[in-house]
């Protein structure tokens, strides 16, 4: 696969678990500074990773769940909190993917999640 081929899958991906208006809204706003960066994650984390066949898009975001909340990223747990109800996570998996949290990424770590999770869930 060429880089254009993993851009264009990687876009498919992107838009089938974010939806096309959270990534119509990303490309909007496109400039000079991150256009390269968009390129990037488009192809790589959409186009090489969440496309691989070894996982299912259901357990790619519950494990993205985790990881956003262990590195204390709210907003990017926000986005992919809506891509894991879209990729059919429910309420009662997120509530226990945050439970886990809680014991390895810390309660304060879980209880910030649990709030922004309230806000989308």
């Amino acid at each position: 696969m060429d880089e254009r081929q993993r851009y264009e899958q990687g876009m498919k991906v992107r838009r089938d678990v974010l939806g096309d208006a959270h990534v119509d809204r990303s490309l909007k706003n496109r400039n000079a500074l991150n256009e390269e960066f968009q390129d990037l994650i488009t192809r790589y984390a959409w186009g090489e990773i969440w496309s691989r066949p070894g996982l299912p898009r259901k357990t790619r975001s519950m494990i993205t769940l985790a990881m956003m909340v262990a590195l204390n990223r709210g907003d990017e747990l926000k986005m992919h909190l809506r891509a894991a109800l879209n990729n059919g996570v429910t309420a009662e998996e997120i509530k226990e993917v945050l439970l886990q949290t809680a014991i390895y990424c810390g309660v304060p770590a879980a209880n910030g999640a649990f709030h922004i999770a309230q806000e989308v869930v």
